[in-house]
């Protein structure tokens, strides 16, 4: 059984979709070589091509020689000549049995390879306001035909896979749920001189409100910055830190505005894109975490805050209730009074930080990588 997965978005620093698909393939090769099963083959495509680069993904992903588990690295001008020519012709030369890819699936590859391709949101059909014309452009068009001609489709939450069926009319039967969860670097003790080295690495204050992730319009961050402002004054000179890239993809130029707006400039901090070594200890040093998106395909980092003691203030939406259960505190989100008051109350009330914090720790431990991958493996030997 031989298997191909999509990796490229390792090692680029793409958050919430390099996260999902690293874990799934670590945990992968820690079930088929702990249960021994050497049919398993599974090669790793990517389109990075820096000899050095590669070696430390390999080294990430754990991989080693003879382990059933290989790298392979395709060289394009871009992504889309990549999925749609680059990679069809290479599996026509070495087929495999199933490939695994995120959203768009190849479409020129012979029928006999099974195609599962992992959605994680379908914001660009529902929130079409916050994609760019460009990407929206391309995603109707490129979206129901990779639908098509996937054999199966993976949600990452069962409120993806409604909003598939509702969406595009996909069968439900056609369609997995695999949850996502926390990495292995979540589940350990944080010493205090990490914590030290990650707050003086980021330059991050004492006493602050953390949002992290991507600064996409859909995330909701005005109204964070908004709401943190009405409250600044009260909860003794905290400050906002919002991790991510700056530079990324579809940046929300309104977050800079709100902040120029408020006179926030002062205690509003960027620390940047945040390792994924380091986003634990980070996680630790907050006070609040607050994700306040207007949607969202599944919420991890709702669920690391919780693993690392940190209460959460959440959207008050379907999937991030379905995730965090009754363990968040949530706030409609675009109310930004309700926002504020429980934001406040989450930051001084110590009873109440406790009760979050206690019932938070136990939801995060009931996800699972190990289970998702062991999940996508039956998958893979159904389909094939």
């Amino acid at each position: 059984m031989i298997i191909g997965i999509d990796i490229r978005n390792i090692g680029k620093n793409r958050t919430g979709d390099e996260v999902v698909f690293f874990n799934l393939v670590k945990n992968l090769q820690k079930i088929v070589r702990e249960k021994k099963q050497e049919e398993c083959n599974f090669l790793l495509f990517t389109d990075i091509t820096d000899k050095n680069k590669l070696k430390e993904i390999e080294k990430d992903l754990g991989i080693t020689k003879g382990n059933g588990f290989e790298i392979v690295s395709i060289e394009s001008k871009n992504r889309f000549i990549w999925n749609l020519w680059t990679l069809p012709r290479y599996l026509r030369k070495n087929p495999v049995d199933a490939y695994h890819t995120q959203y768009i699936t190849p479409l020129f590859v012979p029928r006999k390879i099974k195609i599962i391709a992992t959605i994680h949101d379908v914001s660009f059909k529902t929130h079409k306001q916050f994609i760019k014309k460009s990407d929206l452009f391309f995603l109707s068009i490129l979206i129901p035909l990779s639908f098509k001609r996937a054999d199966k489709i993976i949600a990452v939450s069962q409120f993806t896979k409604n909003e598939i069926v509702r969406h595009y009319g996909m069968e439900e039967k056609k369609i997995e749920v695999v949850n996502n969860s926390i990495g292995d670097n979540f589940r350990r003790e944080i010493s205090q001189d990490e914590l030290k080295k990650v707050q003086e690495k980021y330059k991050l204050p004492q006493n602050f409100i953390l949002y992290l992730g991507t600064m996409q319009p859909r995330k909701n961050i005005p109204s964070l910055v908004e709401a943190f402002a009405k409250i600044k004054k009260d909860i003794f000179g905290a400050k906002l830190v919002l991790a991510g890239n700056r530079k990324a993809h579809n940046f929300d130029k309104k977050i800079d505005e709100v902040i120029e707006k408020e006179g926030l400039r002062e205690d509003v901090i960027f620390p940047g894109y945040v390792d994924e070594k380091d986003k634990p200890a980070l996680f630790c040093l907050a006070k609040i975490f607050a994700f306040l998106s207007f949607y969202e395909g599944f919420g991890i980092p709702i669920l690391e805050a919780m693993s690392q003691n940190v209460p959460v203030l959440a959207s008050d939406i379907p999937v991030l209730r379905e995730v965090g259960g009754d363990r968040c505190d949530f706030a409609a989100s675009g109310d930004l009074d309700e926002i504020s008051k429980k934001m406040y109350n989450l930051f001084i009330d110590e009873n109440l930080r406790r009760e979050f914090i206690l019932s938070g720790k136990k939801r995060a431990e009931e996800f699972s990588w190990e289970k998702s991958a062991e999940k996508l493996l039956e998958i893979y030997q159904r389909i094939i």
